[in-house]
């Protein structure tokens, strides 16, 4: 059985009891993470259908680069978090295909997806840049609701704060691996319950998100060249990401260091995404000057 427990935002004033991590049907559990992790997969589609339409494409096109790009995507996943997080499995193998258990890491899941979009589009005869265009509305409105999965597990948290946003978990509730010093250092007891209050980190990515995701759609009708809004989703959720990675307590490391894998991804694929735009359209003004 999941365990229910309550989550707790108390500078809003706000406390939900009876949260699962969970249900059960016909006697299987059914985590929460991974129907919403589907849900999120499906809302992508159908907001990548719409632009298509929106830019005179056919969205059929679409349908079938989901197809491949969605399972691949999740192998992607599970192997970048399996081969950063590498102690947890090298002692048992058969845990390396045991998704259910947890560990899937969205980087693993862009690259692989980024991959994808250059194979099929040399398949189809398709411009690469206009199809990672068109699919990155799509991958971020699948960040932007995935990212609540991760609220039902009690994980991808930061550490202690007290700002606006502040979330206390059930320290029983919350992996010991996950729990650093400081967060035990202020730990809060409610009603007799001992709660850690960390950085609701997945919250922040996921607002940070659906600001891209905005921009990323308003900018559509401003883009200079294909490949332009791939390049500006890259930048600005590396962005974003480079801090958030910093505030959270679960970082995949780079072997036998403290070094964030995800945040130095983060800030290399900002710089260079960056500099790709500002290069081109620099080119393209003196192009039409």
């Amino acid at each position: 059985m999941y365990l229910i427990a309550g989550i707790r935002f108390p500078n809003l004033g706000i406390e939900l009891q009876g949260i699962p991590k969970g249900i059960t049907l016909f006697g299987i559990d059914i985590a929460f993470y991974g129907m919403i992790i589907a849900f999120g997969m499906v809302a992508g589609y159908l907001v990548v259908e719409r632009q298509a339409k929106r830019t005179g494409q056919d969205p059929d096109i679409y349908l079938d680069f989901a197809l491949y790009a969605i399972i691949l995507s999740v192998i992607g996943a599970r192997l970048y978090y399996v081969i950063f997080a590498w102690d947890e499995y090298k002692n048992d193998l058969l845990q390396v295909f045991n998704i259910r258990g947890g560990g899937l890491a969205i980087y693993g899941g862009v690259i692989t997806a980024v991959i994808c979009a250059i194979v099929y589009s040399k398949i189809k005869k398709i411009s690469v840049g206009l199809l990672a265009d068109t699919a990155c509305v799509g991958l971020v409105t699948g960040q932007i609701i995935g990212r609540w999965g991760n609220f039902f597990n009690r994980e991808a948290f930061g550490g202690y704060t007290n700002n606006l946003l502040a979330m206390q978990l059930r320290k029983s509730d919350v992996a010991s691996s996950n729990i650093t010093t400081d967060l035990l250092n202020h730990i809060k007891v409610v009603n007799g319950v001992e709660y850690i209050q960390v950085h609701p980190t997945f919250l922040y990515e996921s607002l940070w998100n659906l600001c891209l995701l905005v921009i990323l759609l308003i900018y559509t009708k401003h883009k200079k060249f294909d490949g332009e809004m791939i390049l500006l989703y890259l930048a600005g959720y590396g962005l974003g990401r480079a801090w958030i990675e910093g505030l959270r307590t679960d970082q995949l490391l780079f072997w036998g260091t403290n070094i964030a894998v995800s945040q130095i991804l983060s800030v290399f694929l900002f710089i260079v995404a960056s500099g790709i735009i500002i290069f081109k359209r620099v080119s393209l003004k003196k192009a039409n000057a």
